[in-house]
């Protein structure tokens, strides 16, 4: 029986502690804007970016944005497959964390399977695809060639993964949604269970328990780009957990690990929670107003208010440029309207600031 082993130390108390802290903030914010989908566009080009970059893809982030888009890009086709694929794994787990009869069945083997078929539709032969590998596999250092992990021997995957599957899915499972995503994603990868595309299918399946454990949080984050920003961090800490001696595979300890996992999470929520907070009015307002919708250039003219105290029409102009006063007077009466703004003086000399 699989049974992970880990401390619970002050790291990750703490790193955990500031997970809870930007979800609040994220989730609660009194001003989310319309452009929501904004936020989750741009979460899904950083992580279909990231998620590919880190495993060699070298389209950069605004080829990846042309593609998700439709348009004609000068890229290895390849390349552009991973990134398609890698997109609709983003809507497959967003689809089944969002659809109740999904959301309410079992993560196991055949949502793994899925995910993988996703993954590397038109990259495999079909024969490989969404299927576990019957082939032996190492993982060398690109640069040097040596040896830096053996995965377990293809006649163990299939033992692994349902002993795996079967203590995910126990009543008896009690681990906080962020360490339970970590142990998925480092499990996954140290089995190993196909011949190409185990990274991104271990991360997704992450994602997806980070979902279902209520840890979606807007869906404004990519822990994909908080690997990628420092590649060698990440896989460093998987191989050190995975090299222990140990006599048994299972009793290899994953405190470094959940460490580095739950760190990640952190510091991707609080740049979410620092980017949520400038575009949201105080949290004063939250009792008086709730949740308001504002269009973009309400939004510029919010922001600025926050940051110094108030703006006038000459300063708009600078912050709108293009954009008639009439338009700008517009916008300021429905933020005066919905009681965000007031304003102070004369039409001419006139100041509005935040309520």
């Amino acid at each position: 029986m699989f049974q992970p082993k880990f401390q619970i130390n002050q790291k990750i108390l703490k790193y955990i502690s500031q997970v809870e802290v930007s979800k609040e903030i994220i989730e609660n914010s009194p001003l989310i804007p319309q452009w929501e989908v904004k936020f989750r566009e741009e979460a899904v080009l950083r992580s279909v970016h990231h998620g590919t970059h880190i495993e060699g893809n070298p389209m950069t982030i605004g080829e990846v944005k042309g593609v998700l888009e439709g348009r004609d890009v000068c890229a290895r086709e390849r390349d552009i497959q991973e990134v398609i694929n890698f997109r609709n794994v983003l809507r497959y787990i967003d689809k089944w964390s969002r659809t109740d009869e999904e959301s309410e069945k079992p993560i196991d083997i055949g949502t793994l399977l899925k995910l993988h078929e996703l993954t590397v539709d038109k990259i495999l032969p079909v024969e490989r695809s969404g299927k576990v590998r019957d082939v032996e596999v190492v993982l060398k250092n690109s640069a040097n060639g040596i040896t830096s992990y053996t995965p377990p021997s293809k006649y163990n995957v299939p033992a692994l993964l349902n002993m795996f599957f079967l203590w995910l899915n126990s009543e008896s499972v009690d681990v906080h949604p962020v360490l339970l995503a970590g142990i998925v994603n480092y499990e996954l990868a140290r089995i190993h269970p196909f011949v190409d595309g185990n990274g991104r299918v271990s991360r997704a399946m992450a994602t997806l328990v980070l979902f279902k454990g209520g840890y979606d949080i807007k869906r404004f984050f990519s822990l994909e780009e908080y690997y990628d920003r420092d590649a060698e961090r990440y896989f460093q800490a998987l191989q050190n957990t995975s090299n222990q001696l140990v006599l048994d595979n299972n009793e290899r300890d994953l405190t470094e690990w959940l460490e580095y996992f739950s760190e990640g999470l952190a510091v991707e929520l609080a740049r979410v929670k620092e980017k949520v907070k400038k575009l949201s009015v105080d949290l004063k307002l939250q009792n008086k107003v709730g949740q308001i919708t504002l269009n973009e250039r309400q939004m510029t003219l919010v922001e600025y208010m926050e940051d110094y105290g108030g703006v006038s029409n000459k300063e708009w102009r600078n912050l709108v440029p293009g954009v008639s006063d009439d338009t700008i007077l517009r916008d300021m009466n429905d933020l005066i309207k919905k009681r965000l703004v007031k304003k102070e003086g004369t039409t001419k000399a006139a100041r509005y600031k935040l309520v």
